[in-house]
Formats: C-alpha cells, sequence, structure tokens
C-alpha cells in the first residue's frame, strides 16, 4: 500500500475510532452473536445473522483502519515550511470571484475530508487546483455550474 497522507489531527481521529472498535464494538458484536446462539436453531435466526453481518463490517473497519494507520505519513502543518504555497495541510483563505464570498478551505486526507469543518480532500478538485499556489494568484475549478475563478487571499500552516 502507498503512503497515505494525514493531518497530526486525521491520524488522531483515526486512531480513537480504531480503540472504540477494538475495546467497544468488537466487544458488543462478541455478546450479541453469544445471545442469538443461545435462542437455538441458527439457520433461522435473523439476530444472528445481523450480528455476524456486524461482526464482519467491525473486523473489516479495523483491517482498514490498522492498514491506512501503518501507512500513514503523518503531517503536522504547524511544522511546514513551504515557503507561502498551498500544500497538503495547509489552509487557505480564497475569494470566489464572481460572487466576491470568502471561503476558508485546510486540505485535508480523504479519510478527514468534512466539508462541514471546512476541510477539503486533497483529492478533491479545489485542491488539486489550489496545490502548489500562492497568495495572489486565481485559480479556475471545475465545478458541477461550471468554472469558478478563486483568488487565493492567504495561505497558513495552522
Amino acid at each position: 500500500m502507498s503512503s497515505v497522507p494525514l493531518t497530526k489531527h486525521g491520524a488522531q481521529l483515526l486512531k480513537d475510532e480504531l480503540h472504540h472498535l477494538k475495546t467497544k464494538e468488537r466487544q458488543a458484536v462478541i455478546k450479541a452473536i453469544a445471545e442469538a446462539r443461545a435462542h437455538g436453531d441458527l439457520s433461522e435466526n435473523a439476530d444472528y445473522d445481523a450480528a455476524k453481518e456486524r461482526q464482519g463490517f467491525v473486523e473489516g473497519r479495523i483491517a482498514d483502519l490498522e492498514g491506512k494507520l501503518g501507512a500513514a505519513q503523518i503531517i503536522d502543518p504547524a511544522t511546514l515550511d513551504a515557503d507561502g504555497r498551498v500544500v497538503f495541510a495547509s489552509t487557505v483563505d480564497l475569494e470566489d470571484l464572481e460572487s466576491g464570498d470568502k471561503v476558508t478551505y485546510q486540505i485535508v486526507g480523504t479519510d478527514e475530508a468534512d466539508i462541514k469543518m471546512s476541510k477539503v480532500s486533497v483529492t478533491s478538485p479545489i485542491a488539486r487546483a489550489l496545490i502548489g499556489k500562492t497568495a495572489g494568484d486565481v485559480v479556475g475549478v471545475q465545478a458541477p455550474s461550471g468554472i469558478r475563478e478563486y483568488e487565493i487571499l492567504e495561505v497558513r500552516y495552522i
């Protein structure tokens, strides 16, 4: 597996989820399977089938998280020195040139992207357009409504 870029905060979120799955969810699934088995015939036991399905999901997610954390390249934005260029983990203030709206985004890994928290995936169209640019540059981003132009107001590493 190739390296998975994560911010320091994103890596901690994945570690917390992994810990929860291993200590709480796994135990709850084991208990649910034991209770379902106690009800007798497993061939027609919907509770058993649901518990086994949940177990498959939990174990799959644990394996996925362990793989991502094992291949993680953890980047602390506070330690970046990219000479004002937009890079992974940087926070970028933008102005939409058409509407004049100002937005702020942090470029993060795919697992930690959350537009409600102003965190965009490094693989998103806007992040790909911004990478390598500096304050004052104008970038065009392909959106469903057409190309939108943004001016980079400031690049921060926080």
